[in-house]
């Protein structure tokens, strides 16, 4: 298990929400960057991805 001192845990909990965004916008937002069909599958895949880094901030954030 991955220990993190207690500076580590809190910048981990402040920028995990930042990626969890930065994955979001990017599925979809770059349908409108490609020429490839909307696809429902890599929406839901983007949506799973980002719930999941919220959850693990929060569980983070709740040891704190």
């Amino acid at each position: 298990m991955l220990r993190l001192t207690s500076r580590q845990r809190t910048m981990l909990i402040e920028k995990l929400p930042d990626v969890a965004n930065l994955i979001l916008a990017s599925m979809f937002l770059g349908k409108f960057l490609t020429d490839r069909p909307y696809s429902v599958g890599l929406a839901l895949m983007g949506l799973g991805l980002w719930s999941a880094l919220a959850v693990v901030a929060f569980r983070l954030a709740e040891n704190d």
